[in-house]
């Protein structure tokens, strides 16, 4: 099918790659010694720029239409994600980055070598990059598929492979050179890009509906849409799942995913790390609330045509058989040229701003805490570790690239809901990550061995579980995956012995 974009479109989304091309230039001047400075930065980032820069990681091409439809369909308890976030991220910052501060850690995988040996560093960082490439080549595609169906119109494989592209692409041209310091400052330009054009949508649907702020608000709030927080059991995003599962989930996201984490180890010291995630969630919650609100005037537009000043608009969302976003679909029908090039950009900006960052940390886990221990015994300068770490940046974009694709059919396959898909896909190292970091931090029990088993356990209980599998039986909820991995892992690691 031919693309809809019209020649403002294509203006504005070439001016957009320029401006990633003569930023890539201006970063990649950073010079970069040692393979600590290329992943930590020598310490030295601006505690607002890593704020936001893990905000810009935090948010994804999944985010930037998973937002507005589940508003769409549902109400506003989706922002309770957010505030079980506020809550575990006062726990990481309390907890988990004094103890990786203490020890000078590159990676957040050295803590278990600190407390069980380097083995267990070793188990902890494989496990982050099965399970990083596993969830970021899911992130990879739904982005992707994004970008394939507003310049496409379709979701041919082909042209699903020329959109992953685009992105790993835009994503290697930060990371290669310039390392985390220039994903750093890249995420602040992604941030400013897909920010302003969630704005821009969200000024122009209120003001093309044909009605005012308290008749919209009324409306809404008639069709139970306002709600914040959801006390039934009914899984999802309750208040009992946000205190449960999901808080499980965002203490694994921002204090032992490394894809996250990297960012708030280049600090000065720990205490502006920890601020820096307390203020990223301060900035994030608005900005979550900005997609969630153009799921609520979408909602108006399509459900409610007598406050619409269109009155014939599309309402199929199907495309090749595949279901469309809601989001997605006003883009390709209803936008006008000119806004329809700048969501384009906004939506590659957030899916760039996931994959950029994910490069450099399964980078530095693969050659921190993976390769320079294995071949220790060889002097090596540390100008072989830098280009070492470079070439596994194009390795890794490489896996990445091809895990997209995988997922293209995978998705189709199992028939998953996008956000479903991609949550589900990031469980399986969490569970077992926490259930290691439980032990480790809180008891004194557990060895090199239980950490094998405790990873290998939890991951295997998230399979089990997966919709695919037990999954076609009875209905497990994401959150309950996430405490059953969790429990299952702890419990292992306390088959260890003692040990101070």
């Amino acid at each position: 099918m031919q693309s809809n974009f019209s020649t403002l479109d294509w203006i504005i989304f070439f001016s957009y790659f320029l401006v990633l091309i003569l930023t890539t230039i201006i970063l990649s001047q950073t010079k970069v010694k040692t393979s600590r400075d290329y992943f930590t930065g020598a310490n030295t980032m601006p505690m607002l720029a890593v704020a936001i820069s893990v905000l810009a990681t935090s948010q994804s091409a999944a985010t930037f239409l998973g937002g507005p439809e589940y508003s769409y369909k549902h109400d506003l308890t989706f922002l309770g994600f957010y505030a079980s976030a506020f809550l575990a991220i006062l726990f990481v910052s309390k907890v988990l980055v004094p103890k990786f501060y203490a020890i000078n850690a590159i990676t957040v995988y050295e803590y278990l070598e600190h407390r069980y040996g380097e083995t267990s560093k070793r188990y902890a960082g494989v496990m982050f990059l099965v399970g990083r490439l596993f969830a970021s080549g899911a992130r990879l595609y739904i982005g992707a598929l994004a970008i394939s169906m507003i310049l496409f119109n379709d979701i041919v494989a082909m042209h699903i492979v020329i959109s992953i592209a685009i992105l790993i692409i835009g994503a290697l041209g930060y990371t290669y050179f310039g390392g985390v310091k220039s994903v750093i400052f890249s995420d602040i330009i992604q941030a400013v890009t897909y920010i302003g054009a969630g704005l821009a949508v969200v000024i122009y649907l209120y003001y093309s509906l044909n009605s005012d702020f308290s008749t919209i608000m009324a409306t809404l709030n008639e069709n139970n849409k306002l709600k914040l927080i959801d006390f039934s059991f009914s899984g999802g995003f309750s208040i009992w799942t946000l205190l449960t599962g999901w808080f499980l989930l965002n203490i694994a996201a921002y204090g032992l995913d490394q894809d996250m984490t990297q960012r708030v180890l280049t600090c000065k010291n720990r205490e502006e790390g920890s601020r820096s995630l307390i203020y990223s969630i301060i900035f994030t919650i608005p900005v979550a609330l900005l997609f969630l609100i153009i799921g609520l005037l979408l909602y108006i537009f399509y459900q409610h045509p007598e406050l619409s000043s269109v009155k014939s608009a599309c309402v199929d969302q199907n495309i090749d058989g595949e279901s469309v976003k809601i989001f997605m679909l006003y883009i390709l029908n209803e936008m006008p040229e000119g806004l329809r090039g700048l969501v384009t950009v906004g939506a590659i900006a957030a899916a760039l701003s996931s994959t950029n960052s994910v490069l450099s940390a399964m980078s530095s886990v693969a050659i921190e805490d993976i390769y320079r221990p294995w071949i220790s015994k060889n002097q090596k300068s540390e100008l072989y570790y830098l280009k070492a770490s470079r070439v596994m940046v194009l390795v890794f974009a490489l896996l990445l690239s091809i895990m997209a694709m995988v997922s293209f059919y995978w998705q189709q396959y199992t028939n998953l809901p996008l956000l479903s898909f991609a949550l589900g896909v990031m469980a399986f190292a969490y569970a077992s990550l926490l259930g290691v970091y439980g032990a480790a931090i809180f008891t004194n029990r557990g060895n090199e061995k239980t950490v094998l088993w405790a990873l290998i356990g939890g991951f295997m209980t998230v399979l089990a579980l997966q919709p695919y599998l037990l999954g076609r039986f009875i209905k497990i909820d994401f959150s309950l995956m996430m405490i059953l991995g969790t429990l299952v892992s702890f419990f292992i690691m306390m088959l260890g012995e003692k040990r101070r």
